[in-house]
């Protein structure tokens, strides 16, 4: 018992070891397997060369597998009934003969009968260098006479008649003179070999025996095997002679649209000098003549195109550079005229004063058109160092009291954190706060605005919400582009060259940041902006919505405190505080903007 215990346990451990082993080929196989067919079904993908020769050998193969069996079947089908057909009628000749020879014996002792039944049996064998046919002789079952036979059964190459099938003795032992056949299998030294049984009934002295010769069709099984190896054989040539046709012809084909598509991703890239080579007169070399001459052309225009935007580009830095020294002198003649306007009478004066702030206003534009030059030439420079994104807003929020006093708008900060660095350049990005500032100062009108700052592991946003005029998605769509205006009708009461936005998103870019509308009608606007918190990284989400579902940050009511910037340009700080009747909620936990020593600027 104790060593029955011992191998099992042997056994138990031998399977569990291969089946460890078993389990780690399977884990080291399959990364492998998948990598193969992830890249095959790449190439499927990219490929149309790979894919017209793969399809066409799956279909020559498929084609080729269903035509050969069917030839195979047909063929083996017509030897069997050939060879069938053979043996039916020599067994009838056969059977005959020994019938006869059967009738016409004259032995009577028991040595005779076996030489005789013996020696009949050995010629229908036709024993040689070959044997045509195996036999096997057994006495009918159930005989009760004549009690005198001496041959119960006899049979070729130590077969016996269990080597018959049941169902060919049953339908010879019932069926008379009939001659009956059935495919069937027989053993020949250490194979089974195929063959055909063929039964009949012949009687001796009285005695009814079952006499099946057995025909071998090893030699047509042969055959046929010779016959399929040769169908196969063909067939896997045909089948490679055809991938490589479809290759080559395929090749052909492909190979100029494959140099199309590089050539066009050339093109794509800049390198407007690439061609296609183009050779023959056939259909592919009339599509890359027309390519050609399609990328010819394409040239000739951006070429004209960029010599016109350069030289548009130059004048307009030009023409900004040589209207400075004018625009200077006749500014400080205007503040001449707009400091002595108190000595003039009503209609001088406000002519000195139309005059004082149209030029101030060409001035803006002035400015705001070469730095558009500078982003068009590509001479803007960042220049980025850390610092605390409230000290600018802070800066934003004082220089446009006087907007927000004009306008009767409070001017709200909402934020969690006290403190956020980031690496920008402040010049631009107090540009950027103050344009959208002063928008949402023009378009509220005189709703108040929410300003929400947040941030997270790589970005911080600056959101400004207004509850004015708002817009539409195709104006926010637009609301980028130089010069563009929503209401071409509408007054610019705050003096707007039409480019300041456009600036604000040129400057975005240069941060590797988003600038972001969001408007609808009636209900206000959101202009968003987000920055990387390190110079070069990039954003994957912003810390804001840029739809205001509701502009609260998380925090409890205790612990809410508002920076309101007043109608009138005082500051109003409430703890606890919330927005009167009809207004939009506003922030909960405010940062802590430092003291400017101005109104508004906290």
């Amino acid at each position: 018992m104790s060593r029955a215990r011992i191998w099992t346990r042997r056994g138990l451990i031998l399977v569990l070891r291969v089946s460890r082993l078993v389990a780690t080929g399977v884990r080291h196989i399959r990364p492998g397997l998948r990598f193969l067919w992830r890249s095959l079904l790449k190439r499927w993908r990219r490929s149309l060369e790979f894919r017209t020769v793969l399809t066409t050998l799956l279909l020559a193969i498929t084609s080729f597998a269903v035509v050969g069996a069917y030839l195979s079947n047909q063929i083996a089908n017509n030897l069997f009934q050939e060879r069938l057909a053979q043996a039916e009628s020599e067994s009838r000749y056969n059977v005959k003969q020994v019938q006869d020879t059967f009738d016409g014996a004259q032995v009577t002792d028991q040595s005779s009968v076996i030489t005789l039944v013996y020696d009949t049996l050995t010629a229908v064998e036709g024993r040689g260098s070959v044997i045509q046919r195996r036999y096997v002789f057994e006495a009918v079952p159930e005989q009760t006479k004549p009690r005198n036979r001496w041959v119960e059964s006899r049979a070729s190459d130590q077969l016996t008649v269990r080597v018959i099938p049941p169902e060919l003795r049953k339908a010879v032992q019932e069926g008379g003179k009939q001659q009956f056949w059935a495919s069937m299998q027989f053993p020949v030294g250490n194979e089974d070999r195929p063959g055909i049984a063929v039964g009949n009934k012949v009687t001796f002295n009285g005695t009814m025996y079952e006499l099946y010769l057995i025909y071998d069709l090893n030699t047509a099984q042969k055959t046929l095997e010779e016959i399929q190896n040769v169908l196969w054989a063909g067939g896997a040539a045909l089948v490679l002679m055809i991938g490589a046709i479809a290759w080559y012809v395929t090749r052909n084909v492909v190979s100029p649209v494959s140099h199309a598509a590089v050539v066009s991703e050339k093109l794509a890239a800049g390198q407007l000098q690439e061609r296609m080579v183009v050779k023959g007169e056939d259909e592919v070399a009339r599509l890359g003549a027309s390519f050609n001459h399609m990328a010819a052309s394409l040239q000739e225009q951006i070429t004209q195109l960029a010599t016109l935007s350069q030289m548009q580009q130059r004048f307009v830095s030009d023409v900004s550079h040589e209207l400075r020294t004018p625009l200077t002198t006749v500014r400080m003649a205007a503040e001449v005229l707009f400091d002595a306007r108190d000595d003039f009478d009503p209609m001088n004066k406000r002519s000195a004063e139309l005059l004082y702030n149209q030029v101030e206003r060409f001035q803006s534009l002035l400015s705001d058109l070469l730095e558009i030059s500078r982003f068009d030439a590509g001479a803007a420079v960042l220049d980025a160092e850390p610092q605390d994104i409230f000290q600018v807003l802070a800066h934003v929020m004082e220089g446009a009291a006087p907007v927000a006093a004009e306008y009767g708008s409070e001017v709200r900060l909402n934020a969690r954190e006290k403190s956020i660095i980031v690496e920008m350049d402040s010049r631009r990005i107090d540009r950027i706060l103050r344009n959208l500032l002063l928008n949402a100062l023009e378009h509220g009108e005189g709703k108040p605005i929410t300003i929400s700052v947040a941030a997270n592991n790589d970005a911080v946003a600056v959101a400004v919400r207004d509850y004015g005029i708002g817009m539409t998605p195709a104006e926010a769509a637009r609301v980028f582009d130089r010069f563009w205006r929503a209401d071409p009708a509408r007054a610019r009461t705050t003096g707007g060259s039409g480019l300041g936005l456009s600036i604000a998103a040129e400057d975005t870019k240069l941060h590797n940041g988003w600038l972001q509308a969001w408007g609808r009608k009636g209900v206000g606007s959101n202009f968003r902006l987000t920055l990387p918190l390190r110079q070069g990284g990039t954003i994957t989400k912003s810390p804001l919505q840029l739809e205001p579902a509701e502009l609260a940050l998380p925090g409890t009511g205790s612990e809410r405190q508002m920076l309101v910037l007043g109608p009138g340009g005082e500051t109003l700080t409430a703890p606890g505080s919330r927005p009167a009747a009809g207004q939009p909620e506003t922030g909960q936990d405010t940062a802590g903007l430092p003291d400017t020593g101005k109104g508004g600027a906290r």
